[in-house]
């Protein structure tokens, strides 16, 4: 029975995904170390290095259906390490003692690690796949709303207004910058591995540089320029730009989740009969989805820094830190499939009460249009002067309860300057968007 919540036969599909679960599966991460082994008996048959006949007895036993799972489960047990118990699987199957030339001049580490890669290369492509799928979803909602004005809040608190279009670019933005980090980073960390014991491939006296390089040719992966078995940085690399896109979908998620508020009510997480309710309160809607990616992000986060413990090993083969990988790349890696499965729901199907964004803007009676009025006064009594003369008069506003036009309006100082259409044009929040939609159209024509 699984215990973890990723493994959750009830809470699995909200905080992962089956798809990223299948990537990190005991049977794939197996099947992997067969394709290794399959595909270094076929290279080193191919280059002389094993007989053809144990190259092709080697490569037609390495197979999934072969595999005795309580024998391997044992064997791990036993050894620490699940390599050599594969290996003997595969050699007992084999015909004549051929068998005996499998794994020739690798080591447990190769298999391992390049395993790994291959898992790493299959999960970032579903990563990819979803970065793609948000931000198509956030230029949808930017485009739309390009020209939609809603506050702009600073400490929590109404500064002045923005357009919900601006909202959703800035954090397309982040996330186009995300999906382009990835394609730089693929061709660092999709690297094999093949150095034997110390990683100088000591143990082949001819043909090992080919061994390697037919090798990761044959897997689809980067030949590495010297064995890597205890510098950890590509690992590390993955985790924190696992993490750095969870910070993205963090930021979308606490946006959303504080916009959902009764107070605010200016956007909901797509609607379902049931979906966020309480057990004792019926009126409620609860921003779900939110929840499980703030969930989800802050155990990723902590899975990236151990990844970068990870980093620190100790000379040519380390002793724990390596494994520290074994526990925190899968999760981190499942962990983010549930938090981008969340994000793409709520951004396929984000309500938006445009209307609500509105009153919110009028709900301090123009108090949020003082910048702007500060600014268009500036030119005839002084910036700073009308800074405070404003700042005075937005008090007086909040004490009296008045709409701040009245306000302005019967000042005698500045009645004489500008005419109550001016002051209303310049507390009029669709005036004074300032380059927001620029901004947008220039986030949108970036992505062509």
């Amino acid at each position: 029975m699984a215990s973890t919540i990723i493994d959750s036969r009830i809470f699995g599909d909200m905080f992962s995904d089956a798809r990223m679960r299948d990537v990190w599966s005991d049977e794939n991460r197996t099947a992997k170390y067969l394709d290794i082994e399959r595909a270094l008996a076929k290279v080193q048959g191919e280059l002389g290095i094993i007989p053809k006949e144990a190259a092709d007895e080697i490569v037609r036993n390495c197979n999934l259906s072969q595999i005795d799972w309580a024998k391997l489960k044992a064997k791990t047990e036993q050894i620490g390490y699940p390599i050599i118990a594969v290996v003997n699987q595969i050699n007992a199957n084999c015909r004549d003692k051929l068998g005996e030339f499998c794994h020739w001049g690798a080591t447990t580490q190769d298999i391992t690690d390049t395993a790994a890669v291959l898992q790493m290369r299959e999960g970032l492509a579903l990563v990819e796949q979803d970065l793609d799928e948000i931000a198509d979803a956030l230029a949808a909602l930017a485009k739309k709303y390009r020209d939609t004005p809603v506050i702009g809040r600073s400490n929590l608190q109404q500064a002045t207004p923005i357009t919900f279009g601006y909202k959703m670019a800035s954090i397309l933005a982040g996330i186009d910058r995300h999906r382009e980090r990835l394609q730089q980073l693929k061709p660092r960390v999709l690297m094999g591995e093949f150095g034997g014991a110390s990683g100088t491939l000591s143990s082949l006296e001819k043909g090992a540089m080919e061994t390697q390089a037919g090798l990761m040719k044959e897997l689809g992966l980067a030949q590495p320029l010297i064995s890597w078995h205890t510098v950890r940085d590509t690992f590390a690399e993955v985790g924190n730009f696992l993490a750095l896109v969870g910070g993205s979908l963090g930021k979308i998620a606490m946006d959303v989740k504080l916009m959902m508020q009764t107070e605010v009510a200016e956007v909901f997480e797509p609607y379902a009969p049931g979906r966020g309710s309480s057990s004792t309160m019926p009126q409620k809607r609860n921003p779900i989805s939110c929840l499980y990616i703030h969930a989800n992000i802050s155990v990723a986060r902590q899975h990236a820094a151990a990844l970068m413990d990870a980093m620190v090993a100790d000379h040519e083969r380390s002793t724990g830190p390596w494994e520290i990988e074994w526990v925190s790349l899968p999760e981190i890696f499942c962990l983010m499939s549930g938090a981008l499965k969340q994000a793409k729901f709520i951004l396929k199907g984000l309500e938006v009460d445009a209307g609500r964004m509105r009153a919110n803007i009028d709900m301090t009676n123009g108090l949020v249009m003082s910048e702007a009025v500060m600014m268009g006064l500036g030119p005839y009594i002084g910036r700073e002067y009308a800074h405070d003369l404003v700042y005075d008069l937005c008090r007086k506003a909040i004490q009296e309860n008045r709409p701040l036009i009245e306000i302005l309006a019967a000042h005698g100082e500045i009645s004489k300057h500008v005419t109550r259409a001016q002051l209303e044009a310049m507390c009029e929040p669709a005036n004074h968007l300032g380059q927001a939609g620029v901004m947008v159209d220039r986030v949108l024509a970036h992505r062509r």
